[in-house]
């Protein structure tokens, strides 16, 4: 065994299992950028509404589209960011972004005069975990 292989084993070996727990398995791929946050957006899969999908924006810019039981990631500039999902209705969910942070934000859909209401609310780390092992991950699929 090489010496540098040898070195990267027993780097593996000492990290401790909390912290190989505590891992981000949601987070966008890549090189962790800590100028950066990262919003995960998610939708419980249920009946009413289940057909139909919502594009969630930051003004022009679409960041994803929620289907039934998906979610995707954003990673976003610190500061304050307004999302926006519109059907019927227009809802507008406003997040003040820190650098290195991770925020969970929940889609549910009501009934409408016509048509389905979307609605963005914030969310909790453990809503979303709980949920995690029935979502389809969309990130960067869908964004014509």
């Amino acid at each position: 065994m090489t010496r540098l292989a040898f070195l990267a084993l027993a780097l593996v070996l000492c990290v401790p299992p909390a912290s190989i727990a505590q891992e981000n398995p949601w987070a966008p791929k890549g090189s962790a950028k800590p100028s950066t946050g990262v919003v995960v957006f998610f939708r419980e899969k249920r009946f009413a509404g289940g057909g139909i999908s919502f594009k969630v924006r930051e003004g022009e810019a679409v960041l994803g589209k929620l289907s039934n039981g998906s979610y995707f990631t954003a990673r976003v500039r610190p500061g304050k960011h307004e999302f926006v999902v519109h059907s019927e209705t227009r809802d507008v969910l406003t997040l003040e972004v820190e650098p290195g942070e991770t925020y969970f934000v929940t889609m549910k859909v009501g009934m409408g005069v016509a048509l389905y209401r979307p609605n963005l609310a914030p969310s909790e780390r453990q809503a979303f975990v709980k949920l995690y092992d029935k979502l389809k991950d969309v990130t960067g699929k869908d964004l014509d």
